[in-house]
């Protein structure tokens, strides 16, 4: 049933693809909705339009602000216990999640609890430490590294480089809130099946502490923004590029050739995602890493060929962070940009890698939230900052102006945008690697899409139930954004997805500043089970 499904869905797109210039109308239809949510959730905070030209959002001080304090209130965990991340995700301590065996009673018991009496919480859950991050880094590393990023130099020079990495090492203390508090507060199926993220420490941890109807009200708002952001910037953004690439590899610029590439990746996508989140588990552990490897690598011959400039990109990047020219819109310009980028990479504060983390084997929750601070250490500080010195080096030839309006810069001849300006890059150090480049898209844009799915559609079972009916309905709608986004341009698709991404951020961190203490409580226990201080 599931194949001529699939088969019929494909067949159709193909058909209307051959109607000259579908990928304009789809563009055309989707534009106005997608620009008057962005200007909506992108509305300036009161009074800051004397210091910035259209002011600063209000999503981006309050996530400022909220990385800042978790960072200093948890005594700069994200630094200072990022060795014991390491040795959590390497399986050094998994010895205190089991509670049977003959060593029990010299385990650390959470709460004091009887070894004997206490019920195995290990066996709740469904994947690995490992695997959970696999899941929720493949949600987080995808084209915002590769486009991502190179929208954020064409518009906001170099300097935005350096605020994506202090966003990056900020955002760290804010992941490890928000998964911690989605392991806490997870439910568990009666055939084990894991129901867990912002949607449930919202409405039973203010529920917890007397805010029941908060908790609903912003539990609701999150699942349906959550929604909205696997359909725009885990879904429709990485179609985008991944069509824009391959249609630019391939030469097939124009008419239908989005929507083609995009009924493609629709039927790769619809096949791994109907397995559930074992199955894109499984997937993830072997894809990320593999790709990741790849790109890193790629990223480092650029680097080194280029090493004795490596001082001077570097010098760049940080002058032009607090001196930039007035092109790129200042120093507040620059941060915003640098911000941006870097959430709309990493997530954090967003909340939706809780969902994933969410579905681990522990006892311990404060555990898993410890491995999800390495999530913006990878995605921004390590891969973000490689692509950008792959860009800054090679335009070093003057290849374009940068304060680029809507990223899109022109070389010989050619309009680039996004990941096509990151395959220039490349191409001008590895003259082969764009062909690999567009592999890797590819797999980071599928990764990207399917971990997302399964993000979109815990939330979508929050609020329509969890019937075979909900799950159906919520996948072929998935799949048609998938088109939706092949056939779009850019700057209407990131805009999108951009707002859908940080439009989560107003609900989940209004839950976090009510709820880090018991974040604090739990890791105080699993640092006293492993025997680490505080």
């Amino acid at each position: 049933m599931k194949k001529p499904f699939y088969t019929l869905l494909l067949m159709s797109f193909y058909q209307f693809s051959f109607a000259q210039g579908l990928d304009e109308r789809i563009n055309e239809a989707f534009r106005p909705f997608a620009k008057g949510w962005e200007h909506l959730v992108f509305y300036p905070f009161p009074g800051t339009g004397a210091i910035i030209e259209g002011g600063i959002p209000t999503v981006i001080i309050l996530l400022v602000f909220g990385a800042v304090f978790f960072t200093i209130y948890f005594k700069f965990a994200n630094i200072l216990k990022f060795g014991t991340a390491i040795s959590v995700v390497r399986g050094k301590y998994d010895e205190i999640e089991q509670y049977s065996g003959p060593d029990k009673a010299a385990v650390s018991m959470p709460d004091g609890d009887n070894p004997d009496t206490i019920r195995d919480e290990s066996a709740d859950g469904e994947v690995s430490h490992f695997q959970a991050l696999a899941t929720a880094v493949s949600g987080t590393v995808g084209l915002g590294n590769i486009a991502g990023v190179a929208a954020a130099i064409t518009i906001g020079g170099p300097g935005a480089t350096f605020w994506m990495i202090i966003c990056g090492l900020l955002g760290m203390s804010t992941k490890f809130v928000e998964c911690t508090l989605g392991v806490k507060y997870r439910d568990i199926g009666p055939d084990g099946t894991v129901y867990g993220g912002p949607m449930y420490y919202l409405s039973k941890g203010l529920k917890e502490r007397g805010y029941a109807r908060i908790g609903k009200v912003l539990a609701v708002i999150f699942a349906v923004l959550c929604i909205g952001a696997s359909f725009g910037g885990g879904n429709a953004a990485q179609s985008n590029q991944a069509s824009l690439q391959l249609a630019s590899l391939l030469g097939m610029e124009g008419g239908s050739a989005g929507t083609i590439i995009g009924a493609v990746l629709a039927l790769i996508v619809g096949i791994v995602i109907i397995g559930g989140i074992k199955r894109i588990a499984s997937v993830t552990e072997k894809v990320v890493p593999l790709m990741a490897v790849i790109y890193i690598v790629a990223c480092l011959v650029v680097v080194f060929s280029n090493f004795s400039y490596i001082d001077d990109a570097f010098g760049l990047i940080i002058s032009e962070a607090f001196s930039p020219s007035a092109a790129v819109g200042g120093f507040f310009g620059v941060l915003i940009q640098g911000f941006r980028r870097a959430v709309f990479s990493n997530e954090a504060g967003a909340g939706s890698a809780a969902i994933a983390h969410s579905a681990v084997k522990t006892n311990y929750p404060a555990s898993e939230g410890l491995v999800a601070l390495l999530e913006p250490f990878i995605d921004t500080v390590v891969i973000c900052t490689m692509t950008a010195l792959v860009i800054i080096f090679y335009n070093s030839g003057g290849y374009f102006e940068y304060g680029a309006a809507g990223g899109v810069v022109e070389i010989d001849g050619v309009s680039l945008e996004g990941a096509t300006l990151t395959s220039r890059a490349f191409g001008s150090v590895i003259p082969w690697f764009p062909y690999v480049l567009t592999v890797a898209i590819i797999l980071f844009a599928i990764s990207t899409m399917i971990s997302w799915s399964y993000y979109g559609l815990q939330s979508w079972k929050y609020l329509f139930g969890k019937s075979k009916a909900a799950d159906i309905t919520y996948k072929i709608l998935f799949l048609v954004f998938i088109v939706i986004g092949a056939a779009a341009n850019m700057d209407v698709v990131w805009g999108f997805s951009d707002a859908m991404i940080l439009a989560m951020v107003f609900p989940n961190m209004i839950g976090l500043f009510f709820l880090f203490p018991i974040v604090k409580d739990e890791l105080a226990k699993y640092l006293k089970a492993i025997g680490k201080s505080a």
